[in-house]
């Protein structure tokens, strides 16, 4: 069941449904996450089953301002307190030490728990009223409100589209970021980029203070951490990433026979087939990142059984859109 994310009401009804152990999916600016109270086991199960999750995988935890972390990590660095100064509420995720007893099922039982203050006014109404609930929520373990693996939902009606009407999903618009938080791991000492999104590196590092590194460049393993895995955010459709002229070359080879073929891509391509489906991929990385998703989604919805994406251009700002398109690909 979709409402509306702004009325008072409704934001009420969902806090109430979560600390009843309840799920519940609601709008951030990144995509629309699943939320359950992350402090019971019990609730964070829901969401494994739900989503078809493997229940090591572990979970974002979503507070309501930097005050709440202290209620999950037993230690925060000083380069961490300064990416959460610089970038709270926003689209960063930090990897940090795990307090004893807390959150377990939602850490996918690692020693570290990752979290996040989320930007968008329906999450955090919904944050203050989980915590003044009975009984109160602190956090709110939320993965993309999808099927494991699948692409995210950034409206109200992709969520629908995904578990049908019996969930209860507070409705905030199109999300105005469209990819995934930024991960940066604070566990070992010095800042670990596990998964890039709209914030760039550089962004990070003049923040932090450090040089932001890779987790191939440290010895010591990475934890697990959300949408990292090889393969991940997949449409039905398969997808292909090729440079421009390759795949103009693609479609010269099939010509006029070319079908059930979609085509995401800056340059202008010639098809001699009016079976092929089109849309140009925007030249601002920020705008591509808004409407990728969605974009994916309207080409599954249409029966497509390929997709075929221009390969995003080189530089920081993209690294997000890349990430996102070289994982939807390895499926």
């Amino acid at each position: 069941m979709i409402v509306d994310g702004a009325s008072p009401a409704a934001i009420e009804q969902a806090a109430g449904a979560l600390a009843a152990g309840e799920l519940v999916a609601f709008p951030t600016e990144t995509v629309y996450g699943l939320g359950a109270d992350a402090s019971s086991d019990a609730a964070v199960a829901k969401i494994f089953a739900a989503k078809g999750r493997p229940s090591d995988h572990p979970l974002i935890v979503h507070v309501p301002d930097a005050s709440a972390v202290a209620l999950f990590a037993s230690e925060v660095p000083a380069f961490a307190q300064k990416l959460m100064q610089a970038f709270w509420p926003g689209p960063l995720t930090l990897i940090l030490p795990r307090r004893a007893q807390v959150a377990a099922a939602a850490a996918g039982g690692q020693g570290s728990i990752g979290l996040r203050c989320p930007a968008h006014p329906v999450a955090h109404a919904l944050l203050l009223a989980c915590a003044q609930a009975k009984p109160p929520v602190s956090g709110l373990a939320a993965p993309s409100a999808n099927r494991f693996g699948r692409v995210s939902p950034t409206t109200a009606e992709h969520v629908r589209s995904e578990f049908g009407d019996a969930l209860l999903v507070l409705d905030g618009g199109p999300c105005r970021v469209g990819i995934e938080s930024t991960i940066v791991d604070c566990t070992r000492g010095v800042p670990v980029l596990l998964r890039p999104g709209v914030l760039t590196r550089p962004q990070v590092e003049a923040a932090c203070g450090q040089p932001l590194h890779l987790p191939a460049e440290m010895e010591q393993e990475a934890p697990r951490a959300s949408g990292t895995l090889e393969s991940h955010y997949a449409p039905s459709a398969r997808v292909r990433l090729m440079d421009a002229g390759s795949l103009q070359t693609a479609l010269d080879v099939l010509g006029p026979d070319a079908s059930g073929i979609a085509i995401y891509s800056r340059v202008i391509v010639v098809t001699r087939s009016d079976k092929v489906l089109r849309r140009r991929m925007p030249d601002d990385a920020g705008e591509t990142a808004r409407q990728l998703f969605a974009v994916l989604r309207e080409f599954d919805a249409q029966g497509v059984g390929l997709i075929w994406v221009e390969s995003p251009p080189d530089g920081p700002e993209w690294d997000g859109v890349r990430d996102r398109l070289q994982r939807a690909s390895a499926a």
